[in-house]
């Protein structure tokens, strides 16, 4: 699961312009890229975004480019529920394919947008760079390292539910399920609960929340 969890979204070394480029200006871009998939969800758009996003991994180097078609690969069946939902809510037919290539083809875009800044920037410089633009907030109330702790969990989380669904992908090739994307979706939402559980244990030994074991 490691070796999926590394091309899904841990930090790649490298000299590339991406790598370079400073952190304020990646996280504009991925707001850029997420604002513009959310806004027009529209064929066109999604498939311009989407190409978009291969030329910043090229730019990035081979390796970062190589992790590109990773949720493609592993994840197709998510893409393929969420895209058959869509064409059917569209009402079938050519109108309902392209609504469908909009939805997924703009949440692609904004996956691979975000999997970019991962795969370019090491973690303490995100969160580092997340404290102190958070810092000035403190006076409004905001605790700038709840949410920097908040954006840590998550972004250990992206590779670690990457790498079990990868997992059950495998595990359902070898019994022959490949193409039944219902049967995948069972193991790999048991998978995310039992790390949203452990990942809570964890906060709490440490002090960092409260667990109503009463409620659980």
């Amino acid at each position: 699961m490691r070796a999926r969890a590394d091309r899904f979204g841990l930090f790649v070394p490298g000299s590339s312009p991406i790598h370079r480029a400073p952190l304020w200006a990646k996280y504009l871009a991925v707001l850029a890229i997420g604002a513009a998939a959310l806004v027009w969800r529209i064929a066109p758009v999604a498939v311009g975004l989407t190409a978009l996003t291969v030329l910043l991994y090229a730019l990035a180097g081979r390796h970062v480019l190589s992790r590109w078609a990773w949720p493609l690969k592993h994840l197709w069946w998510m893409f393929a529920i969420l895209g058959v939902h869509q064409w059917w809510l569209a009402g079938g037919g050519l109108a309902g394919l392209w609504h469908a290539v909009g939805i997924v083809g703009s949440m692609l875009a904004a996956l691979q947008a975000a999997r970019l800044l991962l795969l370019s920037t090491e973690q303490a410089d995100l969160l580092d760079g997340l404290a102190r633009a958070l810092a000035p907030l403190r006076r409004l109330g905001v605790d700038a390292d709840a949410v920097t702790l908040a954006l840590h969990v998550m972004l250990r989380s992206i590779p670690a539910l990457a790498g079990a669904a990868g997992d059950v992908t495998d595990a359902a090739t070898a019994r022959g399920l490949r193409r039944n994307p219902l049967v995948l979706a069972g193991p790999v939402v048991v998978s995310a609960v039992g790390y949203a559980h452990r990942t809570a244990d964890a906060l709490a030994a440490r002090g960092l929340m409260d667990r109503d074991d009463d409620a659980a």
